[in-house]
C-alpha cells in the first residue's frame, strides 16, 4: 500500500498532552508541515507560552525558548534582533497575548518587529480552569462569569487582528480556524504567508486561530466544531484583515 501521509519531520513522536477535540495539536501539524516543506527547521525558533501550549517544546523539533507569562513578542523581538536571518514566532494564547501580553503585542506590532505571532483564541483561560479572557464572547458561560460575560461590567471580546491591522508596521494579518478539514487547509496557506512576511522583511505578521475547547467550553468534540462555526466565528469573523505586498 503506498503511503501518502507522514508525520512531519519537525514534529517529535510523543503522546498527545492535550485534550480530546483541541485544536493546539492540528496547529502543531501545521507549524511542523510548513516547517518541513519551506526547509526552515534548523533555522526556526519558537517562543512558547505558559497555558495549554507550555510543553510545545516536548512537540516541536526546533529551537525553542519559554516566555514568561504576556511576554512572547518581547522575547521574540530579542531573539529576532541579535539572529536576524532566523524564522522567529511566539505561540500564545488568548489569555497570553490579549491580556497580560496585549502591551509587548501592541507595540512590537507598532515598530513592525518582524517576527510572527501564532495566537490561538478559544476564548477562555483552559489550562487554569476555563476563567474568562479578553475573548470570552458576551454571554459566555466560564468559571469566572458563570451567569455569562456582561459587557456593561466586562467589555466586549478584543478583537486582536482587527486592532493590529490598523497599525502602519503590521504586514500581516489574518483570523483562521482549524475545525474542519477546509479551514485547516486555510489555516495552513495563512500560516505559511506570515512565515513568507517574515522572511521577506515586510514586518510583524499575525494568524489568528478560532481553536475548539470541549473541555472548558462542556462540550462534546463535535458539537464545539460546529459552535466555532455557527457562534464563535460571527463575533470573530474569518478572513484577512491586512497585507502589504512583499518585497
Amino acid at each position: 500500500m503506498k503511503k501518502v501521509y507522514s508525520r512531519p519531520k519537525s514534529l517529535h513522536n510523543v503522546a498527545n498532552h492535550y485534550c480530546p477535540g483541541c485544536g493546539h495539536s492540528i496547529i502543531h501539524r501545521i507549524i511542523a508541515e510548513l516547517l518541513d516543506e519551506m526547509d526552515l527547521q534548523g533555522k526556526a525558533i519558537c517562543v512558547p507560552p505558559p497555558g495549554c501550549a507550555v510543553l510545545a517544546y516536548n512537540c516541536l523539533d526546533i529551537d525553542m525558548v519559554e516566555a514568561p507569562h504576556g511576554r512572547g513578542a518581547a522575547v521574540a523581538t530579542g531573539i529576532k534582533r541579535v539572529q536576524p536571518d532566523s524564522l522567529v514566532f511566539s505561540y500564545q494564547g488568548d489569555g497570553d497575548l490579549a491580556a497580560i501580553g496585549l502591551a509587548e503585542t501592541m507595540h512590537a506590532a507598532n515598530r513592525g518587529e518582524n517576527i510572527t505571532a501564532i495566537f490561538v483564541n478559544n476564548a477562555v483561560y483552559a489550562m487554569t480552569g476555563g476563567q474568562m479572557a479578553p475573548t470570552t464572547l458576551a454571554g459566555m458561560k466560564t468559571s469566572t462569569s458563570p451567569y455569562g460575560r456582561n459587557p456593561q461590567n466586562e467589555g466586549h471580546p478584543i478583537k486582536v487582528c482587527e486592532i493590529l491591522s490598523m497599525l502602519d508596521r503590521v504586514a500581516y494579518a489574518e483570523r483562521v480556524a482549524v475545525n474542519s478539514p477546509a479551514n485547516i487547509k486555510k489555516a495552513k496557506k495563512a500560516t505559511k504567508k506570515a512565515f513568507e512576511h517574515q522572511l521577506n522583511k515586510t514586518g510583524f505578521s499575525i494568524v489568528e486561530y478560532l481553536s475548539p475547547c470541549p473541555t472548558n467550553w462542556r462540550m462534546g468534540t463535535i458539537e464545539s466544531c460546529k459552535w466555532v462555526d455557527d457562534v464563535m466565528a460571527k463575533n470573530f469573523p474569518l478572513g484577512v484583515f491586512k497585507e502589504v505586498k512583499c518585497k
